[in-house]
Order: structure tokens, then C-alpha cells, then sequence
């Protein structure tokens, strides 16, 4: 259990480390980012108040599971339209890759959470 714990934070604060880059998302960098993907402003905003949402909800752990979940699938909906973008827009392979290896530590991060869900139980 204590191995799955430590697994489950460092994968979840890599994530809410990365996700808490939000706050940046009015920097020309990521104006330009957006604008290269041919995300609209928007929408990009959008996705980081989702991000710094979702951020709260997988850090405080007295947030229900259910609330989790849904953190869980916003990220990866995130993840994955972030690769589905690199690739429309033929982006290098490390572009692409970085968000795989992100939804990697999503995915560890939440079988992880829920092994400890029950072992709980």
C-alpha cells in the first residue's frame, strides 16, 4: 500500500504541477501556441480554469472519488485532443510525445488512486 500511495502522489503532482502552468496561459508563448494549434482564445482559456479546477480537485483529498473521476476525464479528453492537435497540425514527434507521456501519468495516477480506493474499502 505505502508504494501505491507514493506512486499515486508523484504521478498526481507531476500532473498538478504541469496543470497549475495555467495560470500562464494569457503569456505571448501560449497565445502563440494556441494560435499554431488553431485553438481558438477562447477555448483556450477555457481549458485552463478547467485545468486549475480539475488541479483542485485531484490535490485535496477530501474531495469525493466522484468529483475525481471527473477530473480524471477532463484531463484525458485534454491530453488526447492535445496529441490528436500536434498531429493534425504535424508538429514534431516531441510535441506529441510530451502530451502522451502526460496522459501516461494520468493513467498511473488513476489506476494507482483507485487500487487505493480499495484497499480502503
Amino acid at each position: 500500500m505505502k508504494t501505491t500511495k507514493i506512486i499515486y502522489w508523484v504521478t498526481t503532482s507531476i500532473i498538478c504541477l504541469f496543470a497549475s502552468t495555467a495560470i500562464f496561459m494569457n503569456s505571448e508563448m501560449a497565445i502563440k501556441g494556441t494560435e499554431h494549434l488553431g485553438i481558438p482564445r477562447y477555448l483556450g482559456l477555457e481549458v485552463s480554469i478547467g485545468q486549475l479546477i480539475g488541479l483542485v480537485l485531484l490535490i485535496v483529498p477530501a474531495v469525493p472519488a466522484r468529483f475525481k473521476e471527473w477530473a480524471y476525464v477532463g484531463f484525458g479528453i485534454m491530453y488526447l485532443t492535445a496529441i490528436n492537435a500536434h498531429i493534425s497540425v504535424g508538429d514534431p514527434i516531441g510535441n506529441t510525445a510530451m502530451a502522451g507521456v502526460f496522459f501516461g501519468l494520468l493513467l498511473t495516477s488513476y489506476f494507482s488512486f483507485h487500487k487505493l480506493q480499495a484497499q480502503k474499502a
